[in-house]
């Protein structure tokens, strides 16, 4: 398994269907709802792909709100979830973030992945609300800024 950031607007479309897979066709998310303004290779965020075996099979985003990195449509295919690839993919968010200096990360967590989060050093920082009819929390993690990368 490894993890690349996007480049290209291949892999930008490979991240669309794993995102239209697990957050419209799963979860019931709104097509209109899932693809906005960032969706792009412009540079306004990072996006991630993960692979096993050579398969794209999850995906996240990152980009900087009032100077906070904020992770974003972190997913992956159903029949790869128990390898670990969550991990791999919020640790490749982590390192652009700390890399572009950013030293504190937010993201909205599905309530049902909150466990996972929090094995990851991330707080709850609010009660729970709805996004897209599914309930989420505000997590927040301190990471170390490394600019000289």
């Amino acid at each position: 398994m490894n993890v690349k950031t996007i480049t290209m607007a291949e892999e930008l479309q490979m991240a669309f269907e794993i995102r239209k897979e697990v957050f419209v066709n799963e979860q019931g998310v709104p097509l209109e709802d899932e693809y906005d303004q960032f969706d792009t290779l412009n540079g306004q965020c990072e996006h991630v792909l993960v692979y096993s075996d050579e398969q794209p099979v999850g995906t996240g985003r990152i980009r900087e709100v009032e100077g906070l990195g904020k992770l974003e449509r972190i997913c992956i295919l159903k029949p790869y979830r128990s390898l670990g690839l969550g991990k791999v993919i919020i640790h490749a968010l982590e390192e652009i973030a700390s890399k572009q200096g950013i030293s504190k990360v937010k993201l909205h967590g599905q309530t049902h992945a909150e466990g996972f989060y929090e094995k990851l050093g991330y707080q709850t920082t609010s009660n729970v609300f709805m996004e897209d009819g599914i309930p989420h929390i505000l997590m927040v993690k301190e990471v170390t800024p490394n600019e000289s990368c």
